[in-house]
């Protein structure tokens, strides 16, 4: 059974998940590179927690509840008694595959070990570890407070047992869990990113304008935002990583993605948590930058 959860990584995706287990009765472990950056990652859960309690979501109660059960740090010997680690670190393989290779040292034979990932195989990253038969895909979607969805990959090596723990846990944290095969970007991204990448050649071709791309798929098939402003949201470093993945997985053209998004990555220009994307945040209101 779990009780107690370690989270790698205090970003976006790793608060988040920090953010639900807490709400969720968990104790949890927060962890990165430095206790300041933990910390940060913990001062985001209490700011969120916040808007749920304006919106009578939760109550003050509950939030400092849960508050009182993260503990934030950068050492992974916080993470001897816990029953499951989810590894929440940037998109990138080697530092993924160094993470975990890392937190094996210090945990016990029978704790399980999962990893947010959005594309990269489960099967090779459980391959780097000392239990790839515990180990298993646990993919969040962002907004995680917000978001319903969890996808659950069990890697070539994963047992039976793991599995249907790993889903239960995702039941308990109020999530839905569906189910993918371990290839490149499951299902959510396999999807969803040739969708947007296709978005972003329309821009380069010409095909319309960054507002009359959004507008059209917005109102046109009922999103709740249009495809430009959702890779703003993901961040467009992380889009190109998911369309790298997917292209090098497939070998396909039809993954290869696309110049404009490269350069606006090279650029800089990664979208909301950089100030400027596809649109320019630095007003009050987002405006396009093509």
């Amino acid at each position: 059974m779990i009780k107690k959860i370690g989270v790698i990584g205090a970003g976006q995706m790793g608060a988040g998940i920090a953010h639900v287990a807490a709400l969720a009765g968990f104790d949890v472990v927060l962890s990165d590179i430095t206790t300041k950056l933990a910390e940060a990652g913990k001062a985001v859960i209490a700011k969120n927690m916040d808007r749920q309690v304006k919106k009578e979501t939760i109550s003050e109660a509950d939030r400092d509840a849960a508050l009182g059960r993260v503990l934030t740090t950068a050492d992974n010997q916080n993470f001897k008694d816990c029953d499951i680690v989810i590894e929440a670190a940037t998109e990138n393989l080697e530092l993924k595959l160094k993470i975990l290779a890392e937190v094996c040292k210090v945990l016990p034979k029978e704790t399980l070990l999962a990893s947010n990932t959005s594309s990269i195989s489960i099967t090779r990253l459980g391959a780097v570890t000392d239990r790839p038969e515990k180990f298993m895909g646990m993919h969040f979607m962002n907004p995680v407070p917000i978001m319903k969805l969890v996808e659950l990959i069990p890697g070539i090596a994963t047992d039976k047992e793991t599995f249907e723990t790993v889903k239960s846990l995702a039941e308990k944290m109020g999530k839905t869990p569906t189910v993918s095969n371990d290839v490149p970007g499951f299902l959510a991204n396999r999807i969803l990113m040739p969708m947007i990448n296709e978005a972003i050649y329309t821009l380069y071709e010409g095909v319309g304008t960054v507002e009359a791309i959004d507008t059209t798929m917005r109102l046109g098939t009922n999103q709740p935002m249009g495809p430009l402003t959702l890779a703003d949201f993901i961040g467009l470093d992380t889009c190109l990583a998911i369309m790298q993945v997917l292209y090098d997985g497939f070998s396909d053209s039809k993954y290869r993605p696309c110049p404009l998004l490269v350069k606006y990555v090279e650029a800089g220009w990664l979208g909301r948590k950089s100030g400027k994307g596809f649109y320019d945040y630095s007003g009050d209101d987002p405006v396009p930058t093509r």
